[in-house]
């Protein structure tokens, strides 16, 4: 189309050459203007949605704020207000437009968030605080929450950092954060920085100080073939001895590092406030990092209460998260209810092979290929089975089992921001990197984020309204209670 319409070629390149995220959306907008995405937008017919329990939805909850009937609003939140209600996430309605979806899914959105908003101020003869309080506890509860997770990536790590950046910056960073590997650098930092901070230690010049001399060649013949004495520096400098617990207080971020066991019969393990509070975070990232033959696996150290370090998990050492859990979705499911997904790919096993979104086989050749490919997998695992048990010879065994776990595993969440240039990229997988290169690929992880950026927002609008009440409710009940410093933790900490 754009070939025919010399306006919509301009445009395009305008969105190519944007140098903001500001210049981005305009352009973006403009976009959608002229090529009559509008219009598309406006209409509520789509087979791609249920677009008339949609609007039956937004016109019962229009009823009921109109009546200011609390009760009612309630009862029509709890009937079935979930993240995809009618399919409205359906991935194929940003294939239409730039930004933006359905109106009338910005309109549904738009009165959920208003009847919430009315609920909590509701008068409290008609619905008193215990009520209320239950109400968006069980809401929050059943709607459940978005969760980042950072793969592995080595030196394309670095792409993270753009990635977290943009977030940042429009306040849309999850509460919930795993990272692996590589990945579990820029989630340490997200835990035991600030937003204000963030903003500091994301920068080029602060990145490539700490992380220009990581890769030191040890030589041959040693326990790997990198030196880890400078990674460890720049993770001392970065993280000193906070604890996983420690970092929550102080940001009240939910986040997950990712290790392998560097030895048979041990599975992955998170290591986060929950699992693992007194567990020194810089320690946790340097075995989540501890990529085979490159860096040898360390052992974990936790924080006594009395501030003394000691070995934790005695006897077990432990290596590269990525691993065995690069993306850990259904354990922080688990144990955070998260049931949404954002990832910053750059493992380069997975990276040439996947898209954006997840999204449904819309033709007999995508059916066809979705599932030769799934054979293929199970295939080859059912191969490497065999051969694991042909084999005694235990480091043999072991480096079978790791190749399982890779071709195991699941690389793709329900929004994949992924690197452009992907197999130029490669070769800064094992690379120094140069304050050149790490500033293209934080760039390129804040221009690949912006295209995601209003669905992410739309995506997680509702569930964080739900929690901002529900924390207010709950600041509300410690003062009540007398709880002083509940409330303190409650005023810095999400839910």
């Amino acid at each position: 189309m754009a070939l025919l319409n010399p306006r919509l070629f301009s445009i395009e390149r305008a969105i190519r050459h944007a140098s903001t995220y500001q210049e981005y959306r305009e352009a973006c907008l403009e976009h959608d203007r002229q090529s009559g995405a509008d219009e598309w937008k406006d209409k509520d017919p789509c087979r791609d949605y249920d677009y008339r329990l949609i609007r039956k939805r937004v016109q019962r909850l229009q009823i009921a704020r109109g009546r200011a009937d609390v009760m009612a609003l309630s009862s029509i939140i709890h009937e079935g207000l979930h993240g995809n209600l009618g399919n409205i996430a359906n991935p194929v309605l940003g294939e239409q437009c730039l930004i933006g979806t359905k109106t009338l899914i910005e309109t549904f959105i738009a009165e959920v968030v208003g009847a919430l908003e009315q609920i909590y101020h509701a008068d409290e003869q008609e619905m008193d605080f215990y009520e209320k309080l239950s109400f968006f506890e069980e809401t929050a509860h059943a709607f459940g929450r978005s969760c980042l997770m950072l793969s592995g990536g080595a030196g394309l790590g670095i792409f993270h950092c753009g990635v977290v950046k943009s977030l940042n910056e429009k306040n849309l960073l999850p509460g919930v954060i795993s990272g692996a590997s590589a990945g579990s650098i820029i989630a340490a930092m997200l835990g035991t920085r600030t937003h204000d901070e963030l903003l500091d230690a994301l920068d080029t010049e602060y990145i490539f100080e700490r992380f220009k001399d990581w890769r030191n060649f040890s030589g041959l013949g040693k326990k790997s073939l990198f030196d880890s004495s400078s990674l460890e520096n720049a993770l001392i400098t970065l993280f000193d001895l906070t604890t996983f617990e420690e970092a929550f207080k102080k940001t009240g971020r939910h986040v997950t590092i990712t290790v392998s066991p560097a030895d048979l019969h041990q599975h992955s393990r998170l290591l986060n406030a929950k699992t693992s509070p007194n567990a020194i975070i810089a320690q946790a990232v340097r075995a989540s990092c501890a990529v085979p033959v490159i860096f040898s696996p360390v052992q974990l150290k936790a924080k006594t209460t009395k501030g003394d370090v000691v070995p934790y998990i005695p006897n077990r050492r432990f290596a590269d998260g990525s691993l065995m859990a690069d993306l850990p979705f259904e354990r922080l499911s688990r144990l955070y209810g998260v049931n949404h997904s954002i990832v910053s790919q750059t493992n380069p096993l997975a990276v040439p092979f996947l898209s954006s979104f997840k999204s449904s086989a819309s033709s007999w050749t995508d059916l066809t290929m979705r599932h030769l490919g799934q054979l293929a997998k199970s295939n080859s695992i059912f191969a490497i089975d065999m051969v694991e048990r042909l084999i005694d010879n235990r480091g043999a065994k072991l480096a079978i089992h790791k190749a399982r776990s890779i071709l195991d595993q699941q690389y793709v969440g329900d929004i994949n921001i992924l690197p452009n240039s992907q197999l130029r990229s490669l070769s800064q997988v094992l690379a120094n990197p140069t304050l050149e290169s790490v500033s293209a690929l934080i760039e390129s992880g804040e221009k690949s984020t912006w295209p995601h950026i209003d669905v992410i927002e739309r995506n997680t609008k509702i569930s964080e309204t739900l929690r901002y009440y529900l924390r207010l409710l709950k600041q509300r009940e410690a003062v009540e209670l007398g709880h002083k410093r509940h409330v303190e933790d409650i005023q810095t900490h999400a839910l």
